[in-house]
């Protein structure tokens, strides 16, 4: 063959040869896009698989969060239920005790000739029992309210009435009728009280 039928026949045989060599081409393509996919699949199931596994680790580490702060709730709770229980335990008692307390302050105030000297005995061995008394409820967080010229307070005085009274101010307790008591800062007992007005 001379070189010009070599040259007429290369474009031909060259577009022959792109023929083949695309048929070749599309024929492994063909048989991969199956394969590639299941690839894609499987990335796909692992990105979902990932993604559900980090939804329930963050799930659970919720879980454990809150019941950790539930459970130290709960040990507060039963602490402070515990701190109530022992500042508060001699409630019943401290409220029957204010009797006696009342009653011996009536014995001081009663008018007698405290010149005898019998009558003077009995006084002053009253006057210590109740120092005593006072004083021993005062150890255990009994402390009294309602002084005359304090200013009225209703979470610790039960107002009687309200009168004008000389030398006080406006809501200023001008009368103490029966003193209150608190036991550990909570009331026990209000104070009955007469308020200038």
């Amino acid at each position: 063959m001379s070189e010009q039928e070599q040259k007429v026949e290369t474009p031909e045989v060259e577009k022959e040869e792109a023929v083949v060599e695309e048929t070749q081409q599309t024929e492994p393509s063909q048989e991969l896009d199956p394969l590639e996919e299941a690839i894609a699949r499987v990335q796909e199931l692992e990105e979902q698989l990932k993604t559900q596994i980090e939804e329930a680790a963050n799930k659970e580490q919720d879980i454990l969060l809150r019941s950790r702060a539930e459970i130290e709730n709960l040990r507060r709770r039963t602490e402070q239920d515990v701190e109530k229980a022992h500042k508060f335990a001699l409630e019943k008692f401290s409220k029957d005790i204010l009797n006696t307390i009342d009653n011996l302050e009536r014995a001081l105030a009663t008018p007698a000739n405290k010149e005898d000297e019998s009558v003077k005995a009995l006084f002053d061995g009253v006057e210590l029992t109740l120092k005593e008394l006072v004083s021993t409820v005062s150890r255990f967080g009994v402390e009294a309210v309602g002084v005359v010229g304090e200013t009225f307070n209703p979470d610790l005085h039960q107002a009687i009435s309200m009168q004008p009274a000389e030398g006080f101010e406006t809501n200023q307790i001008s009368v103490v009728l029966q003193k209150g008591y608190t036991l550990n800062g909570r009331v026990i007992r209000p104070a009955m009280v007469m308020v200038a007005a």
